[in-house]
């Protein structure tokens, strides 16, 4: 079994959105993805979707893409970026969901040795312009992270947990946050997050810190071909 990470896929199948926009290099991104799925993933792998899945605003509009991400090989873990906005209650989002995959949401997974835990996260103290309704939803997702962590617990049997997030789970300067307080008291191994872009690319961190691997996986930092993580 295979672990692989990408973020970002920013489909809109059924109502299409040009993302040239964003540059040259976003042009047919998706074709490119599936492109090197296919060439890397089987059954047995598991593929981690940390977030801004869809363009889509309601779940009708996202059934479409959602169903091309369930249509790909390799079992799929789904999490909401904060571009998501279809992304309502568990129950509707798993009604769009098949038997190959799964969303993370307050709950965590085990692959084969490995546990799956996360949380979407949010903008972290001492960013610029982070304001008291950013410090609510910090908060709230630093508790998401907790929960889904405490079931990992329960299900690990000492089993390594990698945890998925679609925000950086610090900020520029690599700040310690209630985040990585979390991540550094579960033992968590590695941690694949996204969200990041453009000229944010040159200040983000990967490698490791304090023990952990930290990993970008937004698919134009990748240049659309998913990375094995595990």
């Amino acid at each position: 079994m295979k672990i692989f990470a990408i973020s970002d896929l920013h489909l809109s199948l059924s109502k299409p959105k040009s993302m040239d926009v964003f540059g040259e290099h976003w042009q047919d991104h998706w074709e490119k993805i599936k492109d090197d799925w296919h060439k890397k993933v089987t059954a047995d792998d598991i593929v981690l979707l940390p977030g801004d899945l869809s363009w889509a605003m309601n779940l009708k509009e996202a059934k479409p893409d959602i169903q091309a991400i369930c249509a790909m090989p390799g079992r799929k873990v789904l999490m909401r970026g904060n571009h998501d906005f279809w992304w309502s209650s568990l129950n509707k989002v798993n009604s769009l969901l098949d038997d190959t995959a799964f969303a993370l949401q307050n709950n965590a997974y085990v692959f084969g040795d490995v546990a799956i835990a996360g949380a979407r996260g949010w903008l972290c103290p001492n960013e610029r312009n982070f304001s008291e309704e950013d410090r609510k939803i910090y908060r709230r997702e630093v508790h998401r992270l907790k929960l889904s962590l405490n079931a990992a617990e329960k299900k690990r049997q000492e089993k390594p947990v990698i945890v998925m997030m679609h925000y950086p789970p610090f900020n520029e300067d690599r700040a310690p946050s209630g985040f990585t307080r979390l991540i550094d008291e579960y033992d968590v191994k590695k941690v694949v997050y996204g969200h990041l872009h453009a000229h944010s690319l040159n200040t983000a961190f990967e490698g490791e810190l304090n023990g952990v691997i930290y990993e970008l996986v937004s698919c134009d930092h990748l240049d659309f071909g998913l990375k094995q993580i595990y």
